[in-house]
């Protein structure tokens, strides 16, 4: 029986010593468990995804010591196969890299593998630094087993839609045992289930089993879940790892068939993923962890205003990283409701987490006056209404800098989208924790957390409030935007479309088509969009969100400011 050991690693982008510590320990770990192949994720030298660092010529030569230092660290397990992912140097015309596999033993190189298909849609811009791999399959005897190998993407194709390569046929024409898949496939809604489609589709339709290996962790916008796992042939997946967890495990393949390590078979994973509201939150939490310590904050501070967004966001945040680290700051106004304090300091109090006040009626005032003196002119209606956003936000950030704390922005995906947000006031902050959830979902979300923990955790009366923004007297978001139960089904239609979920796609589409029946339903899908097109300059200076859906704004949605849109 081969033994083969899965790494699913938390890697740091650019840390190629940290991430080879992590990579030695766990082929240690596979050597201890009597694997004679361990298996990393896609560039797991450098971690997925490098970027510009890729044109450095000292981080390349970090990398180039990195392989050399894998190549010593594999002679002091002899016998053991790594399988690991690195950028490799290659001559002649075109990019100057490739995205490569390689399988090292013994101090040699024993394969490697270029990747072919190179993605540059949605998040993801490979051609911009690598030159695809030669349309060839690279197979390896290991054990008893010919070992096929594939990086990420080249797995994607098998329906011949994306690219005119199909790496998977080459695979089938070599005919090996078993084919090992390393990746880096970030996550969102929908995605392992994407994933298990596709490769039981293709395990099947070539008879090929699959052993496929995800990264794990959380990298700027995105998050990996890891959630690795086997497929075999018309039986489907038959085992998977933990998801938005390390993990290092041991399996056994024997006669085309995966096994425990102790030669049982493997336990089934549940058809079904998460809930999505817990979906949501786990890969909030793990992405703020990651971002937080990968970027050098230990604590974070956001703005309390009483609303749903901020007590959602200190919510994910105090579970993220402790009530220890968590502080929020409550910043009244001549036009904040006493209920919007009360509520701020209940929130609080339930999460544990310390709650500072600074007002700022004092100086708005002073604000108004100098400007009435300086151009001879009233400070009223939305300058006077962003001002207010804008002190809020100079505060916070005053906060961050003397503190050192990370602050975090509290926007959703519906008033992103729709520029209801103040440049340089509530957008300001390092990390958007729910910009890519819609109103709605705020809602549900902060629901589930309090059903999940059988108490209330985000007061009652925040979740019950109508949402303003407290800027001006009896202000509510509906005197600007459609109700968000209306508004979000048209986002949907705008931002994401057929990226939906087939159900998701085919509700918001009935929806928005029976609100087109009518003139003033045509008029209020109008609006939206030309909002929608209009606020494309505030989302470019907006802080980097976490990636939950398909399409999320920031590298994922790149439209032009300077456009005209009918």
């Amino acid at each position: 029986m081969l033994k083969i050991t899965l790494a699913q690693l938390d890697l740091t982008v650019g840390d190629i010593d940290g991430n080879i510590d992590q990579m030695v320990q766990a082929a240690q770990k596979a050597q201890a468990d009597g694997a004679q192949l361990v298996v990393f994720p896609e560039l797991s030298i450098t971690a997925y995804y490098p970027a510009d660092l890729l044109d450095e010529p000292e981080f390349l030569a970090r990398v180039d010591a990195g392989i050399d230092r894998l190549l010593e660290e594999t002679r002091h397990l002899p016998g053991l196969y790594w399988v690991v992912g690195a950028p490799t140097r290659r001559q002649g015309p075109g990019k100057q890299l490739h995205n490569s596999l390689l399988v090292l033993q013994d101090g040699t190189v024993r394969l490697q593998y270029d990747k072919q298909l190179l993605p540059t849609y949605n998040i993801f811009d490979e051609r911009r630094h690598f030159e695809p791999g030669r349309d060839a399959a690279k197979v390896l005897r290991i054990g008893n087993a010919q070992v096929g190998f594939l990086i990420c993407e080249d797995g994607w194709n098998d329906s011949g839609a994306d690219y005119a390569t199909n790496p998977f046929e080459r695979m089938a024409d070599a005919a090996p045992d078993l084919v090992v898949s390393i990746n880096a496939s970030p996550s969102h809604l929908g995605k392992r289930e994407q994933r298990h489609q596709i490769f039981s589709e293709a395990a099947t339709r070539h008879g090929l089993p699959i052993l496929y290996v995800n990264q794990i962790g959380g990298q700027d916008q995105i998050v990996f879940d890891g959630a690795s796992f086997a497929v075999q042939p018309g039986d489907g997946i038959v085992w998977e790892a933990p998801r938005f967890a390390q993990a290092v495990r041991t399996l056994g393949f024997d006669h085309g068939q995966f096994r425990t390590a102790d030669g049982q078979a493997p336990q089934r994973p549940p058809m079904l993923g998460l809930p999505t509201m817990e979906f949501y939150r786990q890969q909030i939490i793990l992405g703020l962890r990651d971002y937080a310590r990968r970027c050098g904050f230990r604590q974070v501070v956001v703005g309390s205003s009483g609303g749903i967004d901020s007590a959602l966001t200190l919510a994910l945040a105090t579970e993220a990283l402790g009530p220890d680290n968590v502080v929020g700051i409550t910043m009244p106004s001549r036009y904040s409701s006493s209920g919007s304090v009360d509520d701020s300091v209940a929130l609080c109090r339930n999460l544990g987490i310390a709650l500072k006040t600074h007002p700022i009626a004092e100086l708005v005032a002073g604000y108004s006056a100098q400007f009435e003196r300086s151009f001879e002119a009233p400070l009223q209606g939305l300058p006077l209404e962003n001002l207010q956003a804008r002190i809020r936000g100079t505060i916070l950030m005053e906060y961050s800098n003397a503190f050192g704390h990370l602050l975090l922005t509290t926007g959703n995906k519906s008033e992103i989208s729709v520029g209801y947000c103040t440049l340089y006031g509530d957008t300001n902050g390092g990390l958007g924790l729910i910009g890519d959830l819609y109103k709605t979902e705020v809602f549900a979300l902060s629901r589930h957390i309090n059903d999940s923990a059988g108490r209330e955790i985000i007061p009652q009366a925040i979740i019950d409030k109508a949402p303003s923004a407290e800027l001006a007297p009896g202000q509510k978001d509906e005197d600007s935007l459609p109700p968000y139960e209306i508004l979000d089904e048209i986002l949907k239609i705008l931002i994401e479309g057929q990226r939906l979920s087939t159900q998701e796609y085919t509700a918001a589409c009935v929806f928005v088509g029976n609100l087109q029946m009518s003139e003033s339903g045509r008029a209020m899908v109008a609006k939206v969009r030309h909002m929608v097109h209009r606020s494309e300059y505030k989302r470019r200076q907006a802080p980097p969100i976490l990636r939950l859906r398909p399409r999320a704004f920031g590298t994922g949605r790149q439209m032009p400011i300077a456009a005209w849109y009918p």
